[in-house]
């Protein structure tokens, strides 16, 4: 059990990192949106979100979010659309403007951040990434009734595990991207080649359980690409279990059956906008190698790979 001083320690920690945030009106709120303006329009620009979904992302009720989500369209910052999924639901977007006031957001907290970080040397760093992203699960792993989120990693394939996969992939990319059948199609003869594969031994899927249910996946094929490298493919987590620290879980496990094999190198495809998932990539040692316009998804985008060297 925690002491009484580490409870304090790190409250008064938090009391810090508020105040040197701007958070309490400092530079960072004057130089940009408020903090609640702030967040609804990164998690709007991270995932394509409903209004109700960014209730339970932002912890606020109804009619908070229903005041702010007027402001924002009103400046210009958001649009809604119907959502295709549930028609009574509408989808929120970011505008032109809106994403270029959330580039100004990132670049002012990356300089921020970066600007910290250069008083610590290389291990200390890690301490405070690891730190962080430990205690920020932990103060999400819980709901509202203070049950801890319980899910486990599980190898190899499953009873209806391709079909669970191209559920997940639809029902998240259909709404933020738009992606249609032509994606649905790629994902299905692609992960039908895979497991058919899945005995090669440098091959693997993994997949997050919770209850029974399959809440997430992840794969390393590491043959399609040959020459010592391994393709990263099939990331996914169901928004049940966002939060809670499964994709960094899932993601951990693949690159650790990935050293453990001696890939030199890891790559994987994905498109610009997915910024929570890039800024996972790229604590994980990924770095963008290639970008371009594409549309091996069905749709064009602008599709980018990323790179991992062995450590």
């Amino acid at each position: 059990m925690p002491t009484q001083e580490t409870i304090d320690a790190i409250r008064a920690a938090s009391r810090t990192l508020v105040r040197e945030l701007g958070f309490m009106g400092g530079d960072f709120a004057r130089t940009n949106p408020s903090p609640l303006v702030m967040h609804a329009l990164i998690e709007i620009e991270a995932r394509g979100v409903t209004a109700r979904d960014l209730c339970k992302r932002l912890c606020l009720e109804k009619s908070s979010v229903s005041r702010l989500l007027k402001k924002l369209v009103a400046s210009g910052d958001v649009v809604e659309s119907p959502s295709e999924r549930d028609g009574r639901a509408k989808m929120l977007r970011l505008t032109d403007a809106g994403e270029r006031r959330v580039r100004a957001i990132h670049e002012f907290a990356r300089k921020q951040v970066f600007r910290a970080l250069q008083k610590s040397d290389s291990d200390q760093v890690s301490e405070i990434v690891n730190g962080l992203e430990a205690y920020a699960a932990a103060l999400t792993s819980s709901d509202a009734g203070g049950h801890e989120a319980s899910y486990s990693i599980r190898p190899r394939y499953a009873p209806g595990l391709l079909a669970r996969i191209i559920e997940m992939h639809m029902v998240y990319y259909s709404e933020f991207a738009q992606f249609g059948r032509a994606f649905e199609g790629v994902l299905a003869k692609g992960l039908a080649d895979f497991l058919d594969r899945l005995e090669s031994a440098a091959n693997e899927v993994w997949h997050a359980e919770c209850k029974g249910r399959v809440l997430g996946s992840i794969a390393i094929d590491g043959e399609d690409l040959g020459d010592g490298i391994a393709h990263l493919r099939w990331f996914i987590v169901d928004g049940a279990l966002r939060g809670t620290g499964a994709g960094k879980a899932l993601l951990d496990t693949a690159l650790g059956f990935v050293d453990a094999r001696g890939f030199r190198e890891t790559h994987l495809w994905t498109f610009s906008g997915l910024d929570a998932a890039r800024h996972l990539y790229e604590t994980r040692g990924f770095r963008l190698a290639e970008e371009r316009p594409g549309s091996q998804w069905g749709k064009e985008v602008l599709e980018q790979r990323f790179v991992r060297a062995a450590p």
